[in-house]
This record gives structure tokens, sequence and C-alpha cells, in this order.
């Protein structure tokens, strides 16, 4: 009973949760989701934004800008699947 109730906890947030991933995750998409929540986490914290724009002289607006353009592929191209 305690495997189908932790498996079904864990369904539970793999639904609720893109970056938790699931069975047919591959280390691609992992490192993606990954890589946009560490930029997220940038855009949204204000002192980590400034620390940025500061460290590589350029405007808040800026790096904001150059951090949602690498949220659009973090990783490169996707890898071929075999299927």
């Amino acid at each position: 009973m305690d495997r189908f109730n932790l498996n079904s906890q864990l369904e539970h947030l793999q639904s609720k949760y893109v970056g938790t991933g699931h069975a047919d995750t591959n280390k691609f998409e992992w490192l993606v989701n990954q890589h946009r929540d560490s930029y997220a986490s940038y855009i949204g914290h204000h002192a980590l934004i400034s620390y940025f724009s500061v460290a590589q002289n350029e405007c808040i607006a800026r790096v904001k800008f150059e951090f949602i353009e690498k949220m659009l592929q973090p990783c490169g191209m996707p890898v071929p699947r075999d299927e």
C-alpha cells in the first residue's frame, strides 16, 4: 500500500512541476529545465540581476533581455532521440 501511495504522490508532483521530470526524461531535457529555472531565478531576484549587470558592465534591462533570450534554447539544439 505504501508503494502505491508513494508512486501516486510522485506522479502528482511530476505532473504539477515540469522540472521534476518523469521516467522518459533524458539528460538533455533535464539540463534544459535546470538552466531555465536558473535563468528565471536570476531574472526574478533583483540583487542577482544587479550583480550580473555590474560584472558584465551592462544595464539591468540588457542583462534581463539576454537571459530571456537564453531561456529559449539554453543548451543548444535538441539531441535527436532514438525511438
